[in-house]
């Protein structure tokens, strides 16, 4: 699918080590450094030890939890590399969830100008979206991912066995951006998540499940790295919720990403039936769906105010217009619609009545 360049370095393995091995050979011993996050440390990365101390590998360990994805953090990574010996030359390996690998992808991409570095996603959202599409940044000023670079990791690895230490919540927040992959893309796929058994995992099958899923992100990243036009999919549902999710921040009762996803989804289907002629069934189907995963965000009529205020603030705005990628059908995506004030706040109310 698409551009080899993204697939080829997309690894799947359930031998973490022999696969790290492989890649710490390109670098000389001592430039090599891990970066994770206090969680995973205390999960997984105790299990690695002797391995990181038999390879010279110097790890840094940032605090957990998006409040975190700041710019001190990065500066912890910075001057940890910069007292340790870190060049131009230098590999670092970021294990952990979106935030993590956002957020060292982005100390990499600005050390010395940039060095490289490997991901290896730890939580089913990063498995499927945040490794890869080469898009890293931190927080700031309050807004999500505000600051950050267009950068390819020189490899993502992707193991199965890390999932098996997240609760269900954070699993079908990773869950929600397959079923956008499978809307925008890919019906099989969609069809594949419904079947899919949430309660009792078969990891096996979710490692081929996952690949399904990158491969359709690896098909808009690489036929438009810096989103110009038909990468644009990937944003749907994302415009409604990430407002969303910045409005839930700030009224201290934060959402995971997932989930502000899927409400966006019902919201911006609902946008393609007024738009695009989206199927009206289709749209009942989903939202029956959607709710089901995902429950309920209580939001008010004097909510929408503020709610439009956050996506005018979207980074994927131009001149003030408020675009949206919409359906026209499953698979089918159309990019760049414009949508009033008034038909955002009709979708609005949707969710509300739903």
């Amino acid at each position: 699918m698409g551009n080899s360049t993204i697939k080829s370095k997309i690894i799947y393995t359930r031998q973490i080590e022999q696969e790290l091995s492989n890649w710490i050979k390109k670098y000389s011993q001592r430039k090599i450094f891990l970066a994770t996050e206090e969680t995973v440390n205390k999960l997984w990365i105790s299990k690695f030890d002797s391995f990181l101390e038999l390879n010279g590998i110097k790890k840094v360990v940032i605090p957990a939890g998006e409040n975190n994805k700041k710019i001190e953090s990065v500066a912890k990574i910075w001057d940890y590399m910069s007292a340790n010996g870190g060049d131009r030359k230098s590999l670092l390996i970021n294990i952990g969830g979106g935030m993590l690998t956002d957020l060292a992808g982005f100390a990499a991409t600005t050390f010395k100008r940039g060095i490289d570095f490997l991901n290896i996603p730890t939580t089913l959202l990063s498995q499927v979206d945040a490794s890869v599409g080469g898009k890293t940044g931190i927080n700031f000023s309050g807004f999500k991912n505000e600051i950050g670079t267009f950068m390819e990791p020189v490899a993502v690895i992707i193991n199965t066995d890390f999932l098996s230490t997240i609760d269900k919540e954070n699993f079908i927040s990773g869950f929600a951006e397959m079923i956008k992959h499978g809307l925008i893309y890919s019906p099989k796929h969609l069809s594949d998540l419904k079947k899919f058994d949430i309660e009792n995992i078969d990891y096996d099958l979710l490692q081929e499940i996952i690949s399904d899923s990158v491969n359709v992100k690896s098909y808009f990243v690489s036929n438009d790295p810096t989103e110009q036009n038909i990468r644009k999919a990937l944003n749907f549902g994302h415009t409604i919720g990430h407002a969303f999710e910045s409005f839930a921040m700030q009224q201290k009762r934060p959402i995971q990403h997932g989930y502000a996803v899927a409400f966006g989804m019902i919201a911006e289907l609902y946008l393609s039936v007024k738009k695009c002629n989206f199927p009206n069934n289709e749209l009942e189907n989903l939202t029956s769906w959607l709710l089901e995963l995902y429950g309920k965000f209580k939001i008010s009529s004097k909510d929408f105010d503020t709610l439009f205020e956050l996506m005018t603030h979207d980074k994927k705005n131009e001149s003030g217009r408020i675009n949206f990628t919409l359906l026209s059908e499953i698979g089918k995506i159309e990019i760049n619609q414009n949508c009033d004030k008034h038909l955002i706040y009709e979708s609005l109310k949707y969710f509300v009545n739903l």
